[in-house]
Parts: structure tokens; sequence; C-alpha cells
């Protein structure tokens, strides 16, 4: 009997490690923090639910595109991509998926993102035949690029170093004969210095040409018009060259409707358990996004603060993401 009480204790004991490490198992988790808005946003909403939510010590990494996805190909971290915008490398994540290397865990923008060149709306309505690509670059007086050493040249805003679009449009700018048509690319240095190119247009009322995307706070502020590509999206010129750095013959392509995925390693998913969960369920309309962006623009508020907003002000959204466990604990947290 004595034998027999001294397993049952022992088997209880083990019983309650078992739910103890099980609450634990989420462990350490580093988060992807991108340098653009409504990545940010994301990646602090993923950070607090984690945390709080499912009892993971998560933490905040500085990421881009292109070295983040490739780290996790290649090294297994981060852990986590929340926004990842994996049209300029889609060929490579695509194997890595398909090798059991990463995981895309949801669709993060459900509606997906949308990219392109775009010309500020009052521009477009003063230039009615300007439509397509081809339609501005045959113009490059309309654009003019600063700086007294492009003088007579016409300037596409170019996206900053380390994002996946920067070698898109690069290759789109070779592709469509831009130099030989008198263009340079602009040079914005990073996400703000894109996003002020085009403030400074609106607010003197100037040209303005070049590469941006959607959700964002700015395409809400700022009415632009998106050119046509005059070309239908060749997803195999896309991977074969479009989306390649330093490709030597681009051809005319368009931007297809970005997926925009949240990608996880292999070695987190393993031992995520409803960590990854959430994960697989978080996902949200574009819509959703802007409002949230535009809030942030006009509270200046960082990417925490909008996070915090966001799980204080929108409940309905965000409580279909988790268990309702941790719904409770996150609320207690940021209320």
């Amino acid at each position: 009997m004595k034998k027999l009480l001294a397993s049952t204790v022992l088997a209880i004991g083990l019983m309650g490690f078992a739910g103890a490490a099980s609450a634990e198992d989420c462990g350490r988790v580093t988060i992807a923090n991108m340098n653009w808005a409504s990545a940010e946003v994301l990646a602090n909403i993923d950070q607090i639910i984690l945390s709080e939510g499912y009892g993971c010590d998560a933490e905040l990494v500085a990421g881009d595109t292109t070295p983040t996805l490739t780290s996790m190909v290649e090294k297994q971290e981060p852990d986590v991509a929340p926004e990842a915008w994996i049209n300029s490398l889609r060929t490579l994540l695509d194997q890595s998926v398909a090798e059991g290397k990463l995981h895309y865990a949801s669709e993060s923008l459900s509606d997906g993102g949308v990219e392109g060149w775009w010309i500020p709306k009052y521009f477009a309505e003063k230039h009615p035949e300007i439509k397509t690509i081809d339609d501005a670059l045959a113009h490059p007086e309309l654009f003019p690029a600063p700086g007294m050493e492009n003088a007579g040249k016409g300037g596409v805003y170019n996206c900053p170093e380390g994002w996946g679009c920067r070698i898109i449009t690069t290759n789109l700018f070779k592709a469509y004969g831009a130099a030989d048509k008198g263009w340079v690319t602009v040079e914005t240095g990073s996400a703000a210095g894109l996003d002020g190119s085009i403030a400074k247009a609106y607010e003197s009322g100037d040209p303005w040409l070049g590469y941006y995307w959607a959700p964002t706070a700015i395409l809400g502020k700022y009415e632009m018009v998106r050119l046509d590509h005059g070309v239908p999206h060749d997803k195999e010129e896309w991977d074969r060259c479009t989306s390649i750095t330093d490709c030597a013959d681009p051809k005319k392509n368009a931007w297809s409707k970005s997926e925009v995925y949240t990608v996880v390693t292999d070695e987190f998913k393993k031992r995520a358990g409803p960590a990854y969960d959430y994960l697989a369920n978080r996902s949200w309309p574009n819509s959703t996004v802007n409002k949230l962006l535009a809030w942030m623009v006009d509270n200046q508020a960082t990417g925490e603060a909008g996070a915090r907003h966001f799980l204080k002000e929108n409940e309905d959204i965000w409580t279909e993401w988790v268990s309702p466990e941790a719904a409770e604990k996150v609320k207690k947290a940021v209320m």
C-alpha cells in the first residue's frame, strides 16, 4: 500500500511538473520588428499577446525583409516574422517551407498588400494622359529629380536599402528603359525618408513618382493613384528575374497582389504549442490596419503604444485569435 501511495504521489507530482513545463514550452521567442509602421505595430501586438497570454519570453529584434527572411532560412532565427512581404523572396521561401525549415503560420494581411509605382491624385487629375508607367516615363520633365546633379532628369523614388521592393523597383527601372529616357532613381534612405518625400510633395503640390504600398497611414492621409504596369503579372518572369538581385535582363512586369504572411521557423513551431495556434489564427484586413496606423500618426504613437491602443479598443477582433484563457490574461495586462 505504501508503494502504491508513493507511486500515486510521484505520478501526481510528475503530472504537475509536466503541466508546468507545458506552460513554459514556448520559452524565448525572438520576433522580427520590421522598420515600417504596420509591421512594427503587429510585432508589438505579438510580443504582448505571446508574453502576457501564453507565458512566452517574447523579445523584439530589429529586422528587414531580405536579411530577416534569409537569416530564418539559413540560421533558424529570429523565430517569427509577423509581417513578411514574401513576393521578392518567394522561390527561396517556398522551397524552405517545402523542406520543413519554415512555415507560413497565417496570411497576416487577409486581403493582401498592394505595391506599385504611384503618383499623387492631384497630379493624375491634372495629367489624365498619364495612366501607365510608360506614360510617366515618357515625360521626365514632369517629375524633376532633386539635386543640381540631376538637372533635367526625372526621378523615381526608390525603396530603402534592405527592403525587398528595392530589388524589384531597381529591376523594373531597368526593364522599362528608364535611364535611357532621362531618369534616375532617388534614394530615400529610410521609411521616414520615403514617407517624407510624399508628404513634402503634397504640401507643395509638386509631382512625385515612386514606389509605395498599402496598408499605410500615408496612403490614407495622402491620396495617390497607382500606375498601371501595361503588362500582366508574369510569375515565371518574376521568379526568374524581377525579384532577383542584379538580374541582367529584366522584362516589364507587374506586381501581383502581395501575399503577406507570418513566417515562423520549424524549431519554434515544434515547441510553441498554443502560442503557434495564436499566430495561425491572427489575421487582419487593410481597413483595420489603416485605421490603426492613422491613429498612430495623429497621436505620434510608437509601435508599442499602437499595439496597446488596438488591444484596448478592438477586443472584438483580437479575442477571436486567442484562447479564452489567454484573452483574459491579455486584458488584465493592458487595461
